[in-house]
């Protein structure tokens, strides 16, 4: 394992802990990434497969306390079982999708680097709008938000099977249209991130398990480590400053990355 190789981990690994969590698309940065540091093999698409636990990790770790005082209540509070349910409900669609479109997904949607970026300017442009014009919330709480609610929010998640669109975007975008607020409407989206990714990565594993050997694994500790660290950061981060200054920095963002690399796609061939 040589220096370059660990660096090229560590870079992957901290643009997963990144933008695993905000609304920017983990999976376009992901791919742009691999395509710019010419990283193509399927060891590293198995690599940006693998680390994604360590991001869910962070979440798990950040929010142990909640989650695990919602396990051990569930017998006898309502609260939390109300919770669970509403996570359950919103887990489904996304779940549905994902098994049903799961080959399609690789083999159409997955085929290029046009549609991620053109995926990230709009959605930038999406997120711009309903970050100014969404109504007043009424709903503050991400753990006691109404069944109905958590229903349609699943629904806008299906719109991530999309590259570039983001899981955490769609559900966000959903939410504050739904008049949830904006710290409420990012940490559903933390919650609904672990059932999601964690069946994902189920998926992606077992099929890419060829490529986990012994000779990977000391690579693939290295990309888990910095996304875990940085998905941490990120998510403390994230919460007071969506409160305090909204998504608009996310959604100029979306568009500066999207924008550049369609600019390099038309005029320098980037990624064909």
């Amino acid at each position: 394992m040589d220096t370059t190789t660990i660096l090229q981990a560590i870079l992957l690994g901290l643009v997963e802990g990144l933008t695993e969590f905000i609304p920017v698309s983990s999976t376009g940065h992901l791919l742009l990434t691999q395509t710019a540091l010419g990283l193509t093999s399927p060891f590293w698409t198995t690599f940006t497969v693998v680390i994604q636990l360590g991001a869910i990790l962070a979440v798990v770790a950040l929010y142990f306390g909640k989650l695990w005082r919602v396990l051990i209540t569930l017998p006898t509070e309502a609260a939390s079982r109300r919770f669970a349910l509403s996570v359950i409900i919103a887990c489904i669609p996304a779940f549905a999708a994902g098994l049903l479109l799961h080959d399609f997904i690789k083999t159409y949607l997955f085929t290029g680097l046009e549609l991620i970026c053109w995926s990230l300017v709009v959605g930038g442009v999406v997120l711009l709008l309903i970050d100014r014009m969404a109504p007043e919330p009424v709903d503050h709480d991400a753990m006691n938000l109404p069944l109905h609610k958590a229903a349609i929010v699943g629904l806008f998640q299906v719109l991530s099977i999309i590259p570039g669109v983001s899981r955490s975007g769609s559900t966000i975008v959903g939410s504050m249209l739904l008049k949830i607020n904006k710290r409420a409407a990012a940490e559903f989206s933390f919650f609904l991130a672990i059932p999601i990714m964690v069946g994902a990565f189920a998926l992606d594993i077992y099929e890419s398990k060829d490529f986990l050997t012994g000779d990977n694994l000391a690579i693939i500790a290295v990309g888990f480590i910095a996304s875990f660290v940085f998905g941490l950061i990120v998510i403390k981060v994230m919460l007071d400053f969506v409160q305090k200054r909204g998504f608009g920095l996310f959604g100029w963002w979306r568009i500066l990355v999207g924008g550049a690399g369609l600019a390099a796609i038309y005029f320098a061939g980037f990624g064909v």
